[in-house]
């Protein structure tokens, strides 16, 4: 069970990849919300089961309804990967019925005191994949990331080649916006990062996005270049999965975006300005050194924040220690 959010949703799926393969004599079923289902097709031995919020699961009744509606399911062991009020109603229910059950540690003491001002433990945390991994251990499972196979490239629709066009050779994605500021590269650094990008005429650059402030930032950025490309608000989701999945390389925040192209296969390069990857949220299979990080020297109290959320005064521009000239080298080595 993992509910939210998109980011927490696809960094289940390598671990549940390597699972199924691991283990074939078990079936899957993943709960969680209907918008992420397309991050789980095609893997064997999964279903997918829709968690309604808004009808049949809402509230306290609702998650006794839910239970019983996994109960249905014959449901042998339960693998909490979320850790919050709801699943751990649904959680206890199955401990209580006499079924295995076990919880990911979210490690809120170890986020502090790396997060801190004062006295602060800066050393990589373990990754979400591990603590994932930990919880499938304890229902008596071992699962091994290593080696792990990812799925083909997508066959992209004619209207997907419409937008994109049909003769690129190096397909790069940009998704230069999160949920929280703290994190956004800043804007005037960004055009600049695609300004360099676009003047090689062998590199497609396509923005991905979401909602219309995001969608009308994304056009001002692609008008000046041929190739670059808004293809936020021109597809549907499960279209946008099949285009990422065909990138050579994705730069983005420390946000939901670097998570899907990671989860795909694809080389990732991140931002990080507030947060920090040592909290364990570095994309699957990406190098520490593809994580571009705002200067600890400059700004020593960094990380402020485990997900961006928490603002720190004179902390505001960190994310301009990251020069566009390292995000565009950083970019080409991956090429």
């Amino acid at each position: 069970m993992r509910l939210s959010a998109m980011g927490d949703v696809a960094m289940t799926v390598p671990v549940l990849r390597a699972f199924v393969k691991q283990h074939p004599e078990v079936q899957l079923t993943v709960i969680s919300r209907p918008f992420f289902k397309p991050f789980f097709d095609g893997i064997p031995n999964l279903t997918f089961f829709v968690f309604d919020d808004k009808k049949r699961h809402k509230g306290f009744i609702g998650l006794v309804r839910l239970y019983k509606d996994l109960k249905e399911l014959h449901i042998d062991a339960f693998a909490d990967l979320h850790n919050v009020l709801r699943s751990k109603v649904v959680r206890t229910f199955f401990a209580l019925s006499g079924k295995k059950t076990a919880f990911v540690d979210k490690a809120r003491e170890a986020k502090k005191a790396l997060m801190r001002a004062e006295n602060k433990i800066f050393k990589q945390l373990p990754t979400m994949f591990e603590r994932h991994v930990k919880v499938f251990e304890e229902l008596g499972f071992a699962v091994d990331l290593s080696n792990l196979e990812f799925p083909k490239k997508a066959v992209l629709s004619a209207e997907i080649t419409n937008l994109i066009g049909e003769n690129y050779q190096k397909l790069i994605g940009i998704a230069p916006f999160a949920q929280y500021e703290s994190k956004v590269y800043p804007l005037d650094l960004m055009q600049d990062v695609i300004g360099k990008l676009a003047e090689n005429k062998e590199y497609t650059i396509l923005l991905f996005g979401g909602g219309k402030k995001e969608i009308e930032i994304l056009e001002s950025l692609s008008k000046p270049f041929k190739n670059v490309i808004n293809v936020a608000g021109k597809i549907k989701f499960q279209q946008e999965l099949k285009l990422i999945s065909n990138l050579d390389v994705m730069l983005s925040m420390d946000s939901g975006n670097a998570h899907i192209a990671a989860m795909l296969g694809v080389k990732v390069i991140t931002l990080w300005g507030a947060t920090h990857p040592y909290a364990g949220f570095l994309p699957f299979n990406q190098k520490l050194e593809e994580a571009l990080v705002s200067n600890r020297t400059k700004f020593p109290l960094l990380p402020t924040s485990v997900y961006g959320n928490k603002i720190v005064p004179g902390y505001e521009d960190v994310m301009r220690t990251i020069s566009p000239d390292k995000v565009v080298s950083s970019i080409q080595s991956q090429l």
